[in-house]
């Protein structure tokens, strides 16, 4: 074996050890998938092409692929009460683009919320939305939920006239005002999309209102965060006219051909989500409020906390006082707690190594079976490193201790070995 490829085997088998088993991940925008999702994601249907639409192809050999990406639509489109799912965006982002595309043109404006309140940088100038030369007006926010103020950004809506207004977001933690706000959207002819890449997995369970029942044209989306699916977009909507024409863009604009080993898994997870989703996406509200109360009762500084703190997945710290949330990030990760840097309401998007806050997500701890009482032991792993200045090394090992008591997967179908093992024979073999 060469040195080249012992070193890559190593280290990707490292890393499935550090991550899979030894760390408390709690990045927002992650999750893990179960066993029979890998099994259906690692198969031929990985090396193949099938560009445009089922049993409409530019490529023969795709008889069953039609077949599988026509149920795995299906299925995902009545799992959030859709008539219609395009699963062919290979990312949120790309769902984004698709989206902004049609329904937008360069120097038409966007209502969107700013980086600073929690939009995703393809909603921004920075990203996809003034890359395609729409000019975002931003509206405001109550700075403690990071949800619009209402009154505002209807008051934004009929004076600016935007084509497109944008709700949803990476960072998020009570729900949007979408019903409220659509009215105004309808008054001014804009198309309202909701961006529910973070909470769709709560959609699926029932926690989170479903956007499309609340006026939202569109969703749009990507398949793996609260949803526990491989990575991808996709997108929504209950109009037929809306569906062709975002349709008619995916391809040939946006995608080639559209990662054909993602439908299986994804059809997979929606049948998982449908199965557990109530049970799962409620344990992940509860663990992220208690997380939320456990460090605030630590001296922590949670956001929120007026409301309860959160209604997601997601926990937020202001962690100024605590030098910042990259200081607090990388020392976490030192003791095997993973999170992320992020940036609040008062924090200049530009000055990125001077953010003020820390994201946590509890999705995929969840998923691995933790309920409120470890969030009280995870709290204090978060207090000992930030807080209390302890040793790394000392912290380190005893989240790998606790961390040996969650290695399964939870909410998700119990398949066989054998059948796992069929699944996966030709490609292996």
């Amino acid at each position: 074996m060469s040195e080249d490829l012992e070193a890559i085997l190593s280290l990707i088998e490292r890393h499935n050890e550090w991550r899979g088993r030894e760390c408390i991940n709690l990045i927002a925008s992650e999750n893990v998938t179960s066993p029979l999702v890998n099994a259906v994601y690692l198969s031929d249907a990985m090396h193949r092409y099938a560009e445009g639409l089922p049993f409409k192809r530019f490529y023969q050999g795709t008889r069953y692929i039609d077949e599988l990406e026509v149920r795995a639509s299906k299925l995902f489109a009545s799992l959030f009460e859709a008539g219609y799912a395009d699963l062919r965006p290979i990312s949120g982002t790309i769902a984004n683009a698709t989206v902004f595309t049609a329904f937008g043109k360069a120097g038409e404006a966007a209502a969107v919320l700013p980086l600073s309140g929690g939009a995703h940088v393809s909603h921004s100038e920075y990203g996809i939305l003034g890359r395609l030369g729409l000019k975002p007006v931003q509206m405001p926010i109550i700075r403690d939920e990071l949800i619009p103020d209402v009154d505002e950004a209807v008051s934004l809506i009929r004076k600016a006239s935007p084509k497109l207004v944008v709700l949803g977001a990476s960072v998020i933690i009570f729900p949007h005002p979408v019903k409220e706000i659509a009215e105004a959207s309808e008054e001014v002819g804009a198309k309202l999309i909701f961006d529910a890449a973070h909470v769709l997995g709560l959609i699926a369970g029932g926690v989170y209102p479903n956007p499309l029942k609340e006026g939202a044209h569109l969703i749009t989306t990507s398949t793996h965060k609260t949803f526990p699916g491989p990575q991808g977009g996709a997108i929504l909507t209950n109009s037929e006219e809306i569906y062709r024409k975002v349709s008619r863009l995916v391809f040939p604009v946006f995608v080639s051909n559209h990662h054909l080993h993602r439908l299986a898994a994804l059809g997979v997870a929606a049948l998982e989500l449908r199965e557990y989703g109530r049970d799962y996406a409620g344990q992940i509200v509860r663990n992220a409020r208690r997380l939320a109360e456990a460090l605030c009762e630590r001296g922590f500084k949670v956001l929120g906390e007026g409301k309860g703190f959160t209604r997601t997945h997601q926990v937020l710290l202001d962690v100024r006082g605590d030098g910042g949330g990259d200081r607090c990030a990388r020392k976490l990760e030192e003791a095997n707690i993973i999170v992320n840097k992020n940036i609040l309401p008062w924090d200049d998007p530009s000055e990125i190594r001077n953010l003020s806050g820390i994201r946590i997500g509890v999705q995929e701890v969840t998923r691995l079976g933790m309920k409120e009482g470890d969030m009280d032991e995870v709290a204090e792993f978060i207090y000992q490193v930030v807080k209390l200045g302890k040793d790394a090394e000392e912290v380190r090992r005893r989240v790998m201790e606790f961390r040996k008591g969650f290695t399964r997967v939870h909410y998700a179908f119990e398949a066989s070995s054998e059948r796992i093992g069929k699944l996966t024979k030709l490609l292996l073999s």
